[in-house]
């Protein structure tokens, strides 16, 4: 799985309240969360990203509440991927779970710009800076998670599962 765009970069303890305000809990729908995604602390981000761009942040992403709409307002707003210096338990999980790709690494986290254009590798667990032209290690995605991701979450995969199995 390789994805690539334009990175959207923010600072550190970028927290849930922030990515999706909790005045749009009342709703599930992922379009509406993704039409507020970032306004609090970016009032024009969603005007800006386009399908397959990139967040990237410095240490403690998606730090706060722990609520899955978080991740599924980043999907639906049309970011690819998140790359960050690290990621608050809970909101990896949840990302994970909800098919949102999030890569750990501290080194392209740092060095990237806004507007950089970005290719993340999570089989290879590469993160290379097209506009600088650089790579950077992170951890690849195992097996499981790339199949979790590919299937776009921890449910669809289980039906997916469990139906393989019925048919079996």
């Amino acid at each position: 799985m390789i994805f690539e765009g334009s990175a959207h970069t923010f600072g550190r303890d970028v927290d849930t309240d922030v990515i999706i305000p909790a005045r749009y809990l009342n709703s599930s729908d992922p379009a509406e969360l993704g039409a507020h995604c970032m306004e609090d602390i970016d009032a024009d981000f969603v005007a800006r990203v386009r399908p397959g761009d990139i967040i990237v942040a410095a240490e403690n992403f998606g730090c706060g509440s722990s609520r899955e709409h978080a991740p599924l307002a980043i999907k639906a707003a049309g970011v690819s991927c998140v790359v960050a210096a690290s990621f608050a338990r809970i909101f990896y999980r949840n990302a994970i779970n909800t098919g949102l790709p999030i890569v750990v690494c501290p080194a392209a986290a740092r060095e990237a710009r806004a507007g950089d254009r970005l290719r993340v590798d999570v089989v290879a667990g590469v993160v290379t800076n097209l506009t600088q032209g650089t790579s950077h290690q992170a951890d690849a995605f195992p097996a499981f998670m790339q199949e979790l991701i590919a299937q776009g979450g921890l449910l669809p995969y289980v039906k997916a599962r469990l139906g393989a199995e019925g048919a079996a």
